[in-house]
């Protein structure tokens, strides 16, 4: 232990109130981030809109390649925030500090083979059926954006360190400058504004790589010049490998990844079954998804600082604070979900209008069909709030494999499978998918809520007594 105390240190003590205090502080900023990224590739799509129809869907397409692979390593790399957490929770400085600086060599271990991948996504795309011409637009777009793809890993392991020190409104901050950035960048790279020569489809991926090395590059001088961050010198033998530790983020860090392309596949099989059933229901679905998707952001800010809050509790050893700390989170989360819940039942035609004119005829069955869905989606909500705070919790007390092996089975094992059979064999359509997919996800939601009341009750010490599982 380091022989000047932590003053900075907060595990979850105190009462109910203080809990769900400290739990919003953190959740409001981090969900605000989570959208800001959103925001990002929200342009990008938008952009290329402007563009032609061609452009959209070789972007769609780059994204698609890109995407999975980046959540799989930021899933990875995000194992620095309970790490960091029950350290800073334990009053052990100096683990802080290498769990930080062993999170940036992750993230280059990880980062540089992906984007090497990525570079050379072409021949797969067309290996996979792809229409030459589409994938050769493309191509330009994805091969930007690599350049970015490590940086923006790096974005998050100081995401992780400033969430741990119960300091996330910079990264907030840091985010959203960079949405201004990528949008600003995007006009002048994508179409040869402010000066600029005219890219096109690289213009925009530019533009994003040039956005998350910004970012990153402005979150690291802060963190490095602010007293209460530059205390833990998180550059310090920045070169020097620590082997322990880089292990111990890949050991808790790759089930996290797996986990979240798990859930990303579950959406992209529904997004396939839909199509199977018809355009009319692959419009309806994207639009419901678009709605869900974004109100999904505050329960997962809420689960990143459930990861910090009980991670901070069971660094000092405190059961009691563990369990206020899920517990606070799942309140919170089930008390958002059901105003959104409410949104969705009562307010479906005004959601719909944000993305269809109904006044035109051929909109008028797929929002019908949209509405229906977001019927669904309440209970989605619901559900998919639950499951996302469970999985957070249980990552605070670096619980992540057996979770793993719940969202398989439950993402998977039942709600892939259910969404087949209701949709299909039991003739329910696309309202079939979606109830598959939230039957599914309750699965996940129950088991991973089980899981955390028995594991609190398993939190007598300090940070080692809480091993990986």
């Amino acid at each position: 232990m380091d022989a000047t105390p932590d003053t900075v240190a907060a595990p979850a003590s105190g009462g109910w109130r203080t809990e769900a205090r400290a739990s919003l502080r953190l959740a409001v900023p981090l969900a605000l981030t989570q959208i800001g990224q959103i925001g990002i590739t929200a342009t990008d799509t938008v952009m290329m809109g402007w563009i032609g129809p061609e452009a959209l869907a070789a972007g769609a397409l780059a994204i698609n390649i890109y995407l999975p692979l980046f959540l799989f390593a930021l899933g990875i790399v995000t194992a620095v925030a309970p790490l960091a957490a029950q350290a800073r929770g334990a009053n052990r400085r100096r683990d802080v500090r290498r769990f930080v600086r062993q999170g940036f060599w992750v993230a280059a271990a990880v980062g540089v083979p992906m984007a090497v991948v990525v570079w050379h996504a072409r021949p797969m795309l067309l290996a996979f059926g792809q229409a030459p011409d589409t994938a050769a637009l493309a191509e330009p777009y994805f091969r930007a954006m690599t350049w970015g793809l490590v940086p923006a890993l790096w974005f998050v392991v100081l995401r992780s360190f400033a969430s741990a020190l119960d300091r996330p409104r910079p990264v907030m901050a840091f985010m959203f400058c960079g949405v201004a950035l990528n949008a600003v960048l995007d006009y002048g790279f994508m179409f040869g504004h402010f000066g600029l020569p005219v890219m096109g489809m690289a213009g925009a991926g530019a533009a994003t790589s040039a956005a998350h090395i910004f970012m990153f590059a402005g979150l690291l001088a802060y963190v490095v010049r602010r007293r209460g961050f530059r205390r833990y010198g998180i550059l310090v033998r920045l070169w020097k490998p620590d082997w322990a530790r880089f292990a111990d983020i890949l050991r808790l860090g790759t089930p996290i990844g797996v986990t979240v392309i798990a859930e990303v596949g579950l959406f992209a099989a529904a997004a396939f079954l839909m199509g199977i059933l018809g355009t009319r229901e692959l419009a309806a679905h994207a639009i419901a998804l678009q709605c869900a998707s974004i109100a999904f952001m505050v329960p997962l800010g809420i689960s990143q600082a459930a990861i910090i809050r009980t991670g901070l509790a069971a660094g000092a050893g405190d059961r009691a604070g563990v369990g206020r700390a899920g517990w606070v989170a799942l309140a919170l989360g089930a008390v958002f979900t059901t105003l959104t819940a409410l949104l969705f039942w009562l307010a479906p035609w005004s959601l719909v209008g944000l993305f269809l004119e109904l006044d035109v005829p051929d909109n008028r069955a797929v929002g019908e069909f949209a509405v229906t869905l977001l019927a669904v989606a309440a209970l989605f909500q619901l559900v998919d709030g639950a499951q996302v705070i469970g999985a957070g919790v249980l990552r605070g007390l670096r619980d992540t494999r057996v979770p793993m092996v719940i969202a398989a089975i439950g993402y998977w094992g039942v709600g892939f499978i259910a969404s087949v059979v209701l949709a299909f064999p039991l003739g329910m359509g696309g309202v079939g998918v979606w109830l598959g997919m939230a039957l599914g996800l309750a699965v996940v939601a129950v088991l991973m809520l089980r899981r955390f009341h028995l594991r609190e009750r398993l939190v007598p010490g300090a940070v080692a007594i809480v091993p990986a599982r």
